[in-house]
């Protein structure tokens, strides 16, 4: 089974919402990890590059939010990654509460597909 339809079962969303959904993690762990780790996670996950292109674009109050946020570093970075996803899911018709639903399904898929150091990476970016 592939991501999308693990997300669209589990979670009840559109397929369009389970490929844009997915694309704002990668993209927010593209933005976070180095190239070289960023190509191990992504590697993980076949189709990353359609689902980052349905990955709406950053914007608005919760973009703006994000990225004053994630200029404090530390935890208000974590608080920024956040906020920005939030906006994002928005714009996809999601609450902002699903992205706390969508992380432990595309972790648990990239530590099957990538193996746990993937994993890890990818955690930290979400976590």
């Amino acid at each position: 089974m592939d991501l999308v339809q693990l997300l669209t079962s589990q979670l009840g969303v559109s397929n369009q919402q389970a490929k844009g959904g997915t694309g704002l993690l990668l993209k927010l762990a593209q933005e976070k990890l180095g190239a070289s780790d960023f190509s191990k996670v992504s590697g993980a996950v076949p189709n990353s590059q359609s689902y980052m292109q349905a990955a709406p674009e950053p914007g608005g109050l919760a973009g703006a939010i994000g990225m004053f946020a994630s200029s404090f570093g530390g935890n208000a970075g974590q608080l920024g990654n956040l906020a920005s996803l939030a906006g994002g899911f928005k714009d996809l018709g999601l609450s902002p509460e699903m992205i706390s639903k969508f992380i432990p399904i595309v972790l648990s898929f990239v530590q099957a597909k990538g193996g746990d150091d993937v994993k890890r990476l990818l955690q930290q970016v979400l976590s």
